[in-house]
């Protein structure tokens, strides 16, 4: 095994991030990280203090790689409810196929587990929370500007029901549930906060 000093970092964090997504805090012994990143316990506790050392800085790179693009594209997109139901079918797709299929999302896996009263990974989840439902209300906000939704729209409730919709869409996917079922859910949710198009005028002959 290498030591302290012959090891990068972030190449662990790497491997343990994978281990950690896919079986979550409880239920990774030590060993299995020793397994995956082929750094020694000794030298994973020197580094990182302890196994739940080690899964906060994994969660935190998590964030940094998977959530903080995904809101950021979110944020910046100027096509409204557009840009909503796209970074949800995005997640669907993610969590319903490809390599990570069944995995969930790390975070709500921890929102999920015993791991999230800890006070350093409560703390990722709240900024994380709080950096997702910013994400929403932005491109509600630029929907609103578009004309998109419906006159009088509560877009700060609005971005909080739509959070919270991500979590259970990651949830669900974790459990097994259809790409479909979800992309379904999602439609729902949306069109209460369209904007209806307007009917028709009549031309009556003159």
């Amino acid at each position: 095994m290498p030591d302290i000093k012959h090891f990068n970092p972030d190449i662990v964090l790497d491997d343990a991030l994978q281990v950690f997504w896919r079986q979550g805090l409880p239920t990774t012994g030590i060993q299995a990280l020793v397994t995956a990143t082929g750094v020694s316990r000794s030298s994973l506790y020197a580094t990182f203090g302890s196994k739940d050392g080690l899964y906060a800085a994994a969660l935190g790179r998590y964030i940094a790689q998977h959530s903080i693009p995904a809101f950021a594209h979110l944020s910046s997109a100027a096509s409204g409810l557009t840009a909503i139901e796209e970074f949800f079918s995005g997640l669907i797709e993610v969590r319903c196929s490809g390599p990570v299929a069944g995995w969930g999302c790390m975070v709500t896996n921890a929102y999920a587990g015993p791991e999230c009263t800890a006070p350093g990974i409560h703390t990722l989840l709240e900024e994380h929370h709080t950096m997702l439902e910013g994400a929403m209300r932005t491109a509600l906000g630029t929907a609103e500007d578009l004309g998109q939704l419906q006159p009088d729209s509560d877009l700060d409730a609005s971005a909080a029901v739509l959070a919270t919709l991500a979590y259970g869409v990651n949830l669900r996917s974790r459990a097994g549930a259809d790409a479909q079922a979800l992309t379904d859910t999602v439609a729902a949710a949306l069109a209460p906060l369209r904007a209806h198009p307007s009917p028709p005028q009549e031309h009556r002959p003159q």
